[in-house]
């Protein structure tokens, strides 16, 4: 549908573990980095500096 997309990146919190069973098992994503108070996105979505919040950052490479 998309054929000029070569990448798809997307991020779901780390409780949702039927969207982490998706992404991965379903979709062919893999985990590419994860969030955390140690590690904070930047410019994520939703997120603020001091958020303690953890979050897995998904990329499949379309081939």
């Amino acid at each position: 549908m998309y054929p000029q997309v070569k990448e798809w990146e997307t991020i779901t919190p780390y409780f949702e573990k039927r969207n982490i069973h998706f992404y991965v098992n379903r979709c062919g994503f893999q985990i590419f980095e994860f969030f955390n108070k140690h590690h904070h996105p930047e410019n994520a979505p939703g997120t603020e500096k001091d958020d303690d919040s953890e979050m897995f950052r998904f990329r499949k490479i379309i081939s």
